[in-house]
């Protein structure tokens, strides 16, 4: 817990699941430079679980649906935050709302920095003409670059990875684990937040065929529709379960750690295994590892990508939420096969994450 008498740096980031994520090597990084700096990590309370490992992180949950609504909300917010002793504002998100936070602290003299989202580059890599096509800084280095200039420069090289939970044998993570009879796990998380991000069902049916016939699959998700979906899986093969249904995050968590691989979309599950070491297959649609979204650590040649020599005007956006006329049938042209051989290839250059 944070002593009233330790100045903090106030970090906000409020958006979805994985881009969170992507702030744990960052921070990881950070405490092995600053172990004896005080953070405070301000988002939405569901995200608490990425945050466990840190000792020197308060984390705070906010709900602007009621507690904090509106700008009436956002000054009881301030006043609520400033009630701890802070040193600086560390914005990785700079939207509306952290925009008028940091403005309530500018205020009070607090040094105050935000990411830098090269929104501009972002443009012109997913303009349709004159597209410009080259990496952006990933969002990993963009975080790093907002404590850099309060004053704390981070080295990802310096990231260390943890150690895998202890999960006790009573324990229902252990349990579902102790059923893998010396198979390869391998976590699917097979859906994503738009339909340009997510790989065709009836094609990843064909994946999840194949693989579970020589190894244990766990399915990931979220949402009532995709929790039925993984149901069906479950209950079609003998080698799929399902971990989203019977598991909170921080069990998900823990289980993903003793996976031997994750396939995925552009989405959360993907950083939270790479987060823990685990190699990551990433399949991308509308979007591509130039968006700078690319789980950490994970190389290129973990990634499957659309042909642009067929879909140039990929990616179309860095949402995945953009699927120009003629392209609706594109992610059809990653074939399963391709997926199935590249997670077999991943398998047999890398060690067994469980016993």
């Amino acid at each position: 817990m944070i002593q009233k008498k330790d100045k903090s740096i106030l970090v906000f980031r409020f958006s979805a699941l994985g881009d969170i994520a992507m702030t744990i090597p960052v921070l990881r990084s950070f405490f092995n430079t600053y172990p004896n700096q005080k953070i405070i990590f301000v988002s939405r309370g569901f995200v608490e679980p990425l945050f466990k490992e840190f000792d020197n992180l308060e984390f705070i949950s906010v709900d602007f649906n009621n507690d904090f609504k509106g700008l009436k909300g956002l000054l009881k917010l301030f006043k609520t935050l400033r009630k701890n002793k802070i040193k600086a504002v560390a914005d990785l998100h700079n939207v509306l709302r952290t925009k008028i936070l940091k403005l309530f602290f500018k205020l009070t003299f607090i040094k105050v920095q935000s990411i830098d989202k090269g929104r501009a580059e972002r443009k012109k890599l997913t303009q349709k003409k004159n597209k410009k096509f080259k990496p952006l800084t990933p969002i990993h280095y963009r975080y790093c670059d907002v404590f850099g200039r309060l004053g704390f420069p981070i080295d990802l090289t310096n990231h260390e990875y943890p150690i895998q939970p202890f999960l006790p044998e009573n324990s229902e993570e252990q349990k579902i684990l102790s059923k893998s009879a010396g198979k390869r796990i391998i976590g699917i998380a097979p859906f994503a937040s738009f339909a340009g991000k997510s790989y065709p069902l009836d094609l990843m049916q064909n994946v999840i065929a194949y693989l579970q016939k020589d190894h244990l699959i766990y399915l990931f998700g979220g949402g009532e529709n995709e929790l039925k979906q993984i149901k069906v899986w479950e209950n079609a093969y003998d080698n799929v379960i399902d971990i989203a249904s019977p598991f909170n995050l921080t069990e998900q968590i823990n289980i993903i750690t003793y996976t031997d691989l994750m396939i995925s979309m552009d989405s959360a599950n993907g950083h939270i295994a790479a987060n823990y070491g685990v190699p990551v297959l990433t399949i991308w649609g509308m979007t591509h590892p130039f968006c700078g979204f690319t789980p950490f650590d994970q190389g290129i040649e973990n990634s499957i990508m659309i042909d642009r020599n067929v879909y140039p005007e990929i990616p179309t956006s860095v949402f995945g939420n953009k699927i120009p006329k003629g392209y609706e049938s594109a992610f059809r042209s990653i074939e399963p096969k391709e997926v199935i051989e590249k997670a077999l290839e991943i398998l047999k250059l890398t060690k067994p994450h469980h016993n």
